[in-house]
């Protein structure tokens, strides 16, 4: 499998005032194509830096960074949007989707900055990315029409759409509930079966046992990187939470009917 990204001593430098802060210090890594990897650390720990660089989002004080074959940290600004918008699929925690804009337009975004005419038909692009994440029903819904997990689905369409080298999702499922953000990681685990190239940032262990691989990261290091033995399915966490829930619901009416019957 070919390397979708490889960073060699990838350092990033901030100074604040006469203060130079050493965000990233050397980092070395590689994600092949196809894998799912959860980039894990505290408040400090360098992830953050490390996904705005591996997102060109920013670029590095020092070292190289190949995206799916290009050493991108040397481009212009122009270059850099341009292999930003056609190799990479974002996912944020807030959603950032256009409230008064049906979801078919919010998906269809990222290709009018696609000047690379790969994809002729946007609007058919939108559908079919929706449709891939269940959507397909909910086209001209606009996203204060839909829950948060639905609203996270849209903005996972919107990441495929223009076909992307990887998906990098930065805390997905940090202002759901339990419940959705299990049903979101079963999408991403979806994905990621059929071939898609997953990065996932997160504060939280439970949510990455289900990527393949931990990347934990302190003071600008890597710290740990290691495959997981026993990752977490997210379809069985699914159905065994939608079970308890119907069971919670079936003992209230039990409880409910003996209470009438007593009195």
């Amino acid at each position: 499998m070919k390397n979708i990204i490889e960073t060699k001593q990838l350092k990033k430098e901030y100074r604040l005032g006469n203060v130079i802060v050493h965000a990233l210090r050397g980092i070395d890594l590689t994600i092949k194509e196809g894998e799912f990897a959860a980039i894990m650390g505290a408040s400090g720990s360098g992830k953050s830096t490390l996904m705005n660089l591996l997102g060109c989002l920013d670029q590095s004080t020092s070292g190289e960074y190949f995206l799916d074959g290009c050493l991108v940290n040397r481009m212009s600004r122009n270059e850099y949007a341009r292999i930003r918008n056609e190799k990479i699929g974002f996912v944020f925690q807030g959603f950032n989707l256009l409230s008064r804009t049906s979801i078919v337009e919010n998906v269809e975004l990222p290709l009018v900055y696609d000047h690379s005419e790969r994809i002729k038909d946007s609007q058919a692009a939108a559908v079919e990315a929706l449709s891939h994440v269940g959507l397909g029903d909910r086209l001209d819904h606009e996203p204060n029409q839909l829950s948060g997990g639905q609203q996270q689905r849209v903005a996972i369409a919107r990441a495929l759409v223009n076909n992307p080298a990887m998906i990098l999702a930065d805390e997905p499922t940090g202002n759901l509930d339990s419940k959705t953000s299990v049903d979101v990681m079963a999408l991403f685990q979806q994905l990621n079966d059929q071939g898609i190239t997953i990065i996932l940032v997160t504060h939280e262990p439970d949510i990455a046992l289900y990527a393949k691989r931990i990347v934990e990261m302190k003071d600008g290091l890597i710290i740990c990187d290691m495959k997981i033995k026993n990752r977490k399915n997210a379809k069985d966490d699914l159905k065994a939470l939608n079970n308890a829930e119907v069971s919670s619901v079936v003992e209230i009416v039990e409880r409910n009917d003996a209470h009438k019957k007593r009195y």
